[in-house]
């Protein structure tokens, strides 16, 4: 199957021979026709599968044809939960879309917001933006909305986390009531799927993976380890195994750089990402990542999303996450567009109960694996699965019992 046998026309399948994509993913030969065809979508996929070329180069075929947009308009709209994924997925557009005479841009917060401004005087044909700087912008009178013909909502599911609803729903207020809507995300809660039924009329939903499940080119498994000794096992195993490029998760954002300090003691360079930082700080650390300029990126779930790192071979779980599902975004960095990977999660006693949460929501036991040099004082148990009940069979009445029946009619003379 080609990208041209979808209904993709000369220019966008110019663009993606330029990235040399030879064939579609599923979730893109499911989701492009269908937008082509002006269908709403729901749709869910493993991270690293293709959701952002999934909406993004039938939007701009759809787009090609339009209207020329006005000054401060715009006529897709893009939303997304964080600053990273943002800046991920404009990058996208342009590529997608530098054969086509279309406009784009992005916006979000932690920056100033009067080069911002500036920009959208012009209007963009798209704007991906996080939910709160649109707001600004619009209360601003810098952006209007009479345009809009599209509506995506990239990892809904990271922006309910995230505290977003409210204005996802105050921005949907504002919007023409006449537009083609798309949700794409690697998971969907009820929350999510209640979400969709206010707004998505009729929708194609498509689920290319079992729900809430992790790549299968990413190997998976578990190091029991005290919690004392995780930083000393974290700069063992990079030096040790002379990884140059592993992207590490903790819970906190003083976690993050106490242990950037602890690695750089180590002789192992490392750099930190998380709220806490200035924009201009964060686009540094993972600029001299990707160049290999250090060989230890520690994140907080904030880069969980939008990190689209090339090739990345490792992610380690240094601090298991409260939240499970997080679980599958964050060892979705690595794996991606089929290549393989590996999910390392370092585990302590107190985070037992964590774990077995993961387990439970990917189905799967992690093998545990002890280090030799740090044994631990504990051992993990292993998560009890639990199978299925096997529904009742419903019971006969009893005239199907062999037992005679009451009242029995009487015989025919």
């Amino acid at each position: 199957m080609s990208f041209s046998s979808l209904g993709l026309f000369a220019p966008l399948c110019r663009a993606i021979d330029d990235e040399g994509y030879s064939a579609p993913f599923p979730i893109q030969a499911e989701a492009i026709p269908a937008v082509l065809a002006g269908r709403d979508v729901m749709a869910a996929a493993q991270t690293g599968t293709g959701k952002t070329a999934s909406y993004t180069l039938p939007m701009l075929q759809c787009l090609s044809t339009g209207p020329m947009v006005r000054a401060n308009h715009i006529r897709g709209l893009v939303l997304t939960p964080t600053r990273e994924l943002a800046v991920q997925v404009s990058v996208d557009v342009a590529k997608y879309g530098r054969h086509l005479s279309l406009t784009s841009g992005v916006v979000y917060g932690g920056v100033k917001i009067n080069p911002q401004m500036m920009k959208l005087r012009r209007g963009a044909d798209v704007l991906v933006a996080t939910p709160g700087r649109l707001l600004d912008l619009f209360n601003k009178n810098a952006v209007k909305f009479s345009q809009v013909e599209f509506l995506v909502l990239d990892e809904a599911d990271r922006m309910l986390d995230m505290g977003f609803i409210k204005d996802i729903q105050k921005i949907m207020a504002l919007l023409p009531k006449r537009r083609q809507n798309l949700l794409f995300s690697a998971t969907f809660s009820e929350e999510i799927r209640a979400l969709a039924v206010t707004f998505l009329e009729n929708p194609v939903q498509i689920e290319t993976n079992p729900q809430n499940s992790a790549a299968d080119s990413v190997r998976q498994w578990a190091y029991e380890v005290d919690k004392g000794k995780k930083g000393e096992l974290l700069s063992h195993l990079v030096r040790s195994n002379e990884w140059e490029q592993v992207l590490v998760f903790t819970r906190t954002k003083k976690g993050a750089d106490r242990l950037v300090r602890s690695l750089g003691d180590d002789g192992v360079s490392a750099a930190a990402i998380h709220g806490d930082k200035s924009q201009g700080q964060r686009n540094r650390a993972l600029a001299d990542f990707k160049a290999s300029k250090v060989r230890v990126l520690v994140a907080t779930d904030v880069a969980a999303r939008g990190l689209d790192i090339s090739e990345l071979p490792h992610v380690i779980n240094f601090d298991l996450p409260k939240v499970a599902e997080n679980y599958i975004h964050r060892i979705g960095r690595t794996g991606r567009a089929g290549l393989q990977g590996e999910g390392i999660s370092l585990v302590s006693a107190d985070e037992v109960q964590l774990l077995a949460a993961i387990e439970g929501l990917i189905r799967l036991t992690l093998p545990r694996e002890v280090d030799p040099n740090f044994v631990p004082a504990f051992k993990v148990p292993l998560t009890r699965q639990v199978k299925p009940k096997k529904p009742k069979k419903p019971k006969k009445p009893k005239g199907e019992r062999g037992q005679k029946p009451k009242n029995k009619p009487p015989a025919a003379r």
